[in-house]
């Protein structure tokens, strides 16, 4: 996995409200993805668009700013790409929603230039095809976004974490393979409650990089559930010092605490000192 931004816990803002979207700003969330799209009344798409662009420009820099623009079938996209484009490195990455195939990244690629993406899988056609959605240029990461794919699929609002498991495990499987984030969509409640860090908990364990959350008393929570511990952080340097003094010595394996490192445990050290920030 190249070296992406950390997306334990991505606070979800109205690009409608200066308010709301301010605070989020000042939050503690690794990332703030302002929204043009669900949170925004068509009347106000215009003025949200503004909006969210100056508060990119202001954005201070101490954490990540992204975009989810206005589905690619939407009047409003091709204005949202355009004003996103303009912001350049300021941006952290556009969120493409209701991304169903490999051609739907590639061309808000095409329409923005440099600009990373993050693609927000939430149809059945989406799932199906997310191998390839996977694979797109300048991807940094792949969303569930359980709201409109479980209303799609005709599933309840109060499916548990376990019944979405063929679905986790399909994005996962190919985020993994393309070397990039794999991230849960948000739960469908605003309390920080035992549901909640179920959820995240439940996602952490299998494997994914962070969680989208929509209110800020969820940040902390999300946060905690996708950092590893002290304990395992500590033993990933120690598996990565003992990869690098065999290279320098000429060895051919590695050794640490009587067991052979292979090529496995430094994937799974380097994977935790990146959740952590480190290298």
């Amino acid at each position: 996995m190249q070296n992406l931004t950390r997306r334990r816990a991505v606070l979800v803002a109205p690009g409608s409200d200066e308010r709301k979207a301010l605070k989020a700003l000042k939050s503690n969330a690794d990332e703030v993805v302002l929204d043009l799209e669900d949170a925004v009344a068509p009347a106000k798409k215009a003025a949200a668009r503004d909006l969210v662009s100056r508060l990119v420009r202001e954005s201070d820099g101490s954490r990540a700013v992204s975009v989810r623009i206005n589905a690619l079938t939407t009047p409003w996209a091709a204005d949202d790409l355009a004003a996103c484009a303009e912001l350049g490195p300021s941006l952290a990455s556009i969120v493409v929603p209701k991304t169903e195939t490999h051609k739907d990244l590639q061309d808000a690629a095409d329409a923005v230039g440099t600009v990373r993406l993050q693609a927000l899988v939430e149809t059945p056609r989406g799932v199906q095809n997310i191998d390839a959605i996977s694979r797109a240029d300048h991807l940094d990461a792949v969303i569930i976004g359980y709201a409109d794919l479980g209303a799609a699929l005709g599933r309840s609002r109060g499916a548990l974490p376990e019944h979405w498991l063929a679905i986790q495990e399909a994005v996962l499987v190919a985020a993994r393979a393309a070397g990039i984030q794999a991230i849960d969509g948000p739960f469908l409640g605003i309390a920080d409650d035992d549901a909640f860090r179920h959820s995240a908990s439940w996602t952490s364990a299998l494997g994914f990089d962070g969680k989208w959350v929509i209110h800020p008393n969820q940040i902390s929570s999300a946060a905690a559930a996708f950092t590893p511990s002290n304990a395992d952080v500590d033993n990933a340097r120690r598996v990565i010092d003992a990869l690098a003094d065999a290279e320098a010595a000429g060895n051919g394996a590695a050794q640490l605490d009587g067991q052979m490192l292979d090529e496995a445990v430094a994937v799974a050290a380097r994977r935790v000192l990146a959740q952590v920030g480190g290298q």
